[in-house]
């Protein structure tokens, strides 16, 4: 390259001074022409086209539906519609704040939360490392689809299955345990069971699918990595403790943010289907009081609150968790 007679060398480039203006005497930071929007969106079009249906999904069931967030602060009346609905502000908030049910739902909402964080959220982890060790190609992919299949049942297959095996009138673990000299166990009914219940199931059937993104990131690990610890004498579990953990570390943090945002939300169906009298004191959570309070007892406005103060609470949490992954060094979410 040669140096122009000012003796800035980037001069000499004709592409490089064509963007700098008239009249300007240092040419950095260059000024780059964007190429327009329309041109950018009929290039890429048809990515744009494969995440239309995605998009219009979450702008219809999640961004829309939140404009009827404001019956929260409203006595909402069906008949007169949210415009002439009567406004009461944070009336529903200290009603939800000050009655003595908070308590119990907040208590029993946390406890399984920190259960699921603690207990489901790295069973996925731990398959996918198992899964990665496998060397039979069939026996893996079996070993993968068997542990999938439960994914694709509902919840309600899901607990009438524990259901026929636990109950005391003819399930197969009870008959099993009276012929072997023992009582019958209340596993539907004892409150006592209801917790560890409600985590085996959420474990055995989300558990599987979780192993897809793990299994993915596994892929993109250099293999000259393990070749080198090998030849240094590390052996597996050091290999998977200094290679594999790290070079995934990035996408555990990321699906931790993403589901410590659900911290309260554990979802309806699972818990309405295994509440019941006898143990509606240890499983009553906010999902299922929210269905109590606004369809079964036609307090929409005082449902609404509840669920928006949920949603605030996890937006607190992803916001806190990203903040502190980003001070860690990390990526976090955005």
């Amino acid at each position: 390259m040669v140096a122009d007679p000012a003796g800035d060398p980037r001069m000499s480039s004709p592409v490089l001074a064509a963007t700098v203006p008239n009249g300007a005497t240092d040419p950095s930071p260059l000024q780059v022409r964007r190429k327009p929007l329309r041109r950018t969106l009929w290039r890429y079009r048809s990515l744009y086209l494969m995440a239309l249906p995605g998009i219009a999904y979450f702008l219809v069931f999640k961004y829309l539906p939140m404009g009827g967030l404001i019956i929260a602060f409203q006595d909402y009346k069906p008949f007169l519609g949210i415009l002439d609905s009567p406004w009461v502000g944070f009336e529903h908030f200290v009603r939800l704040f000050t009655q003595d049910t908070f308590v119990m739902l907040l208590r029993n909402t946390l406890f399984l939360s920190f259960l699921l964080m603690i207990i489901s959220f790295p069973v996925p982890i731990i398959l996918a490392l198992l899964l990665n060790e496998l060397r039979g190609l069939l026996f893996k992919r079996s070993v993968q689809t068997i542990i999938y299949i439960p994914h694709f049942m509902s919840w309600v297959i899901v607990v009438s299955l524990f259901y026929v095996m636990l109950t005391t009138d003819g399930g197969a673990i009870n008959n099993l345990i009276v012929s072997l000299g023992g009582d019958p166990v209340g596993f539907l009914t004892d409150p006592d069971w209801l917790r560890p219940m409600y985590v085996f199931q959420h474990v055995w059937r989300t558990a599987g699918w979780g192993t897809i993104v793990y299994l993915a990131a596994l892929t993109a690990v250099d293999m000259s990595l393990y070749e080198a610890a090998e030849i240094d004498g590390a052996n597996r579990w050091q290999q998977t403790w200094h290679i594999t953990l790290p070079a995934i570390r990035a996408t555990i943090i990321v699906l931790f943010i993403l589901s410590i945002g659900d911290f309260l939300e554990l979802g309806f169906e699972h818990m309405f289907l295994l509440l019941n009298s006898m143990n509606r004191e240890v499983g009553e959570i906010f999902d299922t009081f929210v269905y109590t309070a606004g369809i079964q007892n036609g307090q929409l406005s005082f449902a609404t609150a509840v669920g928006l103060f949920k949603g605030l609470v996890g937006l607190i949490l992803v916001m806190g968790a990203n903040t502190f992954a980003k001070k860690l060094g990390e990526e976090g979410v955005y």
